[in-house]
């Protein structure tokens, strides 16, 4: 799962970062509000954790954007303010928890923990699936239900399939699926992303699956039922 960490006190946030790492998490880093609000509207993100005090813009104008926006990632927020009334603005606003600094680690783990316990049913199921495909969380494999055929696929494709099938019949854009699979941090050349589409595209269809990623022009790729084989 990948958590987005807004803070302007890097050194913290790195420490905070290294800690997820190690918890298995998928970590990125924004110091500033406009940068945290950019990130966090990719839809990106299962969990945030959100400094309130940030220059550009403060956590809670970025909570409240994010909500308007439709992100539903859980959200943590982060304050050196004690008030009740800051910890009801931070809830009130769409906030999943709220923990005051300073912070013992662990502590900030275990809330993430409990936070992102059992989200979605795929978890519990340890499948995704849409149409007569599935993907098996545990094995990497790619199945179809239609004809019984499975396929086994490498870490970038599983991480697309993965992607897909979390927003099904939706059209992601180059720019958010490289921010999900590959990260902010990284660039890669677009005919990479087509190069792995199109190992996709040949898996599905060796499999006899009734389910295509297809191009949107302009716009970017749509997971999406056939009437055709893949």
């Amino acid at each position: 799962m990948r958590i987005l960490i807004v803070e302007d006190e890097y050194k913290l946030a790195d420490v905070v970062a290294s800690r997820l790492r190690q918890e298995k998490y998928e970590a990125d880093i924004a110091t500033d509000g406009e940068n945290g609000l950019y990130m966090a509207q990719s839809g990106s993100y299962d969990l945030i954790v959100l400094d309130v005090m940030l220059p550009g813009m403060n956590g809670f104008e970025i909570l409240k954007e994010i909500r308007a926006g439709g992100v539903d990632a859980k959200v943590i927020m982060l304050t050196a303010k004690t008030l009740l009334e800051d910890k009801m603005q931070g809830f009130e606003g769409g906030a999943n928890d709220y923990l005051t600094k300073p912070f013992h680690m662990d502590e900030l783990v275990a809330r993430i923990n409990v936070q992102l316990r059992g989200t979605g049913s795929a978890e519990k199921k340890d499948y995704l699936e849409y149409g007569d495909i599935r993907l098996h969380l545990k094995t990497s494999r790619l199945s179809c239900a239609s004809t019984g055929e499975e396929i086994g696929i490498v870490k970038k494709e599983f991480q697309l399939m993965e992607y897909f099938l979390r927003n099904p019949a939706q059209i992601l854009s180059k720019e958010q699926i490289y921010d999900k699979v590959w990260g902010y941090d990284n660039e890669i050349e677009s005919n990479n992303l087509e190069a792995y589409l199109s190992f996709i595209r040949r898996k599905l269809k060796a499999i006899g699956a009734a389910v295509n990623i297809k191009s949107v022009r302009g716009m970017g790729y749509r997971l999406e039922k056939t009437d055709e084989k893949a």
